[in-house]
């Protein structure tokens, strides 16, 4: 239970107005995680300590930057375990989030993980995002999948244009380390917040958050 309310201060430390059910989401999430890790390897090893700081906190540094409103629908490409996916969808529960991953298993961990606290506002698929057709989001948003360029041509097929945030509608990605020749090779000229000025931990050093908008 120590371990639950430490992670829970390295959330409400950058974040407040949380209603009850949402404190209990982000608290049930470690032991969700830390027993289908067991089974299926989501998050590495390592990384499964410091689930709050790593995982869930990195993901919310894109409702640092921009506050989705009800009824926005989000596609977050390549999940992997539900990132930044389940903890937006717990922090914005007025907001749809549509999980896909090419690999069914991760899916699978993402669909127990959103019964598991009794998500309402998550669906999820098993697909390649390039291969979803006929479909529209207010923004597209990522952690660290695939270069830039690859996410933004995956990305702006299923971005419906428009804006009413003060983003415009687009992508949102998290990324880290030296990404000037990433960004060069894309061609794209992105809005870039260094995470670091959001979040002084130790970790956020070198992490970025990225916007185009379509």
């Amino acid at each position: 239970m120590e371990k639950a309310s430490q992670n829970m201060e390295l959330i409400t430390k950058y974040f407040a107005n949380f209603t009850d059910a949402q404190l209990k989401q982000f608290a049930a999430l470690y032991e969700l995680y830390n027993d289908w890790n067991s089974k299926i390897n989501v998050i590495s090893r390592k990384d499964i300590e410091g689930l709050y700081e790593k995982h869930v906190l990195h993901s919310l540094a894109i409702a640092a930057v921009i506050e989705f409103k009800p009824g926005v629908e989000i596609i977050d490409i390549g999940t992997g375990g539900g990132f930044p996916g389940i903890p937006l969808a717990i922090f914005f529960p007025q907001v749809k989030f549509h999980l896909v991953d090419s690999i069914g298993k991760k899916l699978k961990v993402v669909e127990h993980v959103a019964e598991g606290i009794g998500l309402q506002n998550v669906t999820t698929q098993h697909i390649r995002a390039e291969e979803i057709k006929n479909r529209k989001f207010q923004f597209v948003v990522s952690r660290a999948v695939a270069p830039l360029k690859d996410l933004w041509k995956w990305g702006k097929p299923l971005i419906q244009k428009g804006q009413e945030h003060d983003l415009k509608n687009g992508l949102i990605c998290l990324k880290g380390g030296d990404l000037a020749q990433e960004i060069f090779e894309s061609g794209l000229r992105p809005n870039i917040v260094n995470i670091e000025t959001l979040f002084k931990e130790e970790s956020f050093k070198d992490k970025y958050l990225l916007h185009v908008g379509a």
